[in-house]
């Protein structure tokens, strides 16, 4: 059984609304009701300038939008978390969360609209409850473990769930599960075995719901039953410690199937999580940032497919280039049986088929995507960007059963942008 807020159905966690977390819902299918058809207009770009890094956008009632992110103090003043309620035509500023402790830490976090009204936020090592239309702070937070926090999900009993982001050799990722109303921790947190760089997903299988976490090593599912969370035996291998291939970010659950890509952990990820705070240097280490460094591997990018079920799993290397390397994971269509992968350091996206046993490339185009992308399975677009040679961070369009690239405008960003895109109401898309 499964309840995806990406399939047209609202989570019981969620305000009901088509898009009140990262990726549409905890699936991370990314998919939108309805269609872009980008070919048939003119695209048009509205923007706002300043010096924050922005992460996510998501919508509580129509009209009601907002952004989380943090801020880029690599050195300097003090970090601090943000959230803001956005007028969804000119981007102005509505209202403002105040500074949201993050622990010291630099790295982005997330955003959601929960069932009972109030605007989660995670940021580094705190967790905000904040009033939806002032964005002041119902209640706080300190997460167990002072590092970086990625990912935020509600589950179907409106209980939250979070973890810390860990890289190889760095001990066990912690799993916190905590309450809505009281940011309360329910029960011990889980600690794996190993470290998680990827943001968890979750879905439904009847009365139990399973959490799936991106080790360093293995895919790992938690399940809550009774009220309890608990690890489960089901932890398929996707790498060795000795691989020639980096670690995974995070999953797409479709069709009984946990799709991932490794090559994650790019040298400008290990910079960031090998210091503490997470983020934070007396001088900002520069160029050292850039993920367009090469990758600390020898392996070309992967796309993975792990059997839900059995933990039976298949791999393609779409583009077969040494040393690739990614920024955010893949999406699977099921309408399309087709799964979209890139390499971010060398360029390259693909469209994947799914419909036989053996994964198998359709379609390849020469662009160079960085960001968590969108999908209109009606209509068979695809919504990402791409980072041109010259510099300049644009949104492309692709028709996702032929490859064939529909539309193209600049963002007028020369930064191409890691985070999540977010379909807006009508055509649009923030």
């Amino acid at each position: 059984m499964d309840i995806p807020l990406d399939r047209g159905n609202f989570h019981p966690g969620y305000w009901p609304s088509p898009w009140p977390v990262e990726c549409g819902g905890n699936r991370r299918q990314k998919a939108v009701a309805g269609r872009l058809d980008a070919a048939s207009g003119t695209a048009s770009v509205v923007s706002r300038h300043d010096k924050k890094w922005h992460v996510m956008a998501i919508r509580r009632e129509p009209g009601q939008w907002y952004v989380g992110g943090t801020m880029p103090a690599f050195s300097g003043p003090p970090p601090y978390g943000w959230v803001e309620r956005i007028n969804p035509e000119t981007l102005g500023v509505l209202a403002s969360s105040p500074e949201l402790p993050c622990g010291g830490h630099v790295w982005c976090g997330a955003i959601l609209a929960h069932a009972n009204g109030s605007i989660m936020s995670v940021n580094g090592s705190f967790l905000h409850r904040l009033d939806p239309e002032d964005l002041s702070i119902q209640a706080e937070r300190e997460l167990p473990v002072s590092r970086s926090h990625n990912g935020l999900l509600a589950l179907a009993d409106g209980s939250l769930v979070t973890k810390d982001l860990k890289l190889e050799g760095q001990g066990g990722t912690t799993i916190t599960r905590l309450s809505s109303e009281t940011l309360e921790v329910i029960d011990e947190p889980v600690v794996l075995p190993e470290g998680s760089m990827g943001r968890i997903a979750a879905d439904l299988d009847g009365d139990v719901e399973n959490i799936y976490v991106p080790g360093t090593e293995h895919m790992w599912r938690l399940q809550l039953n009774n009220g309890r969370l608990e690890v489960d035996r089901w932890r398929p291998r996707y790498r060795t410690a000795s691989d020639s291939h980096g670690l995974a970010w995070d999953s797409c659950l479709s069709e009984d199937s946990v799709w991932i890509m490794d090559c994650g952990d790019i040298g400008s990820v290990r910079k960031i999580h090998n210091t503490v705070p997470n983020g934070r240097w007396d001088e900002a280490p520069g160029k050292d940032l850039s993920w367009r460094n090469p990758a600390p591997w020898q392996g070309a990018q992967r796309l993975i497919r792990l059997d839900a079920r059995t933990g039976e799993s298949s791999e393609i290397e779409p583009f077969g280039t040494p040393g690739g390397g990614i920024i955010a994971p893949p999406v699977h269509v099921p309408e399309l049986q087709t799964t979209i992968a890139w390499d971010s350091v060398n360029g390259g996206l693909a469209g994947v088929s799914s419909a036989a046993e053996d994964l198998e490339v359709a379609w390849q185009l020469e662009v160079r995507p960085s960001m968590q992308p969108i999908v209109y399975p009606e209509s068979g677009e695809l919504v990402i960007n791409d980072f041109t040679d010259s510099g300049s961070d644009d949104l492309i369009v692709v028709d996702i059963r032929s490859g064939e690239l529909l539309d193209r405008v600049p963002t007028g960003s020369r930064i191409a942008n890691g985070m999540f895109l977010s379909p807006g109401d009508g055509r649009s898309v923030y």
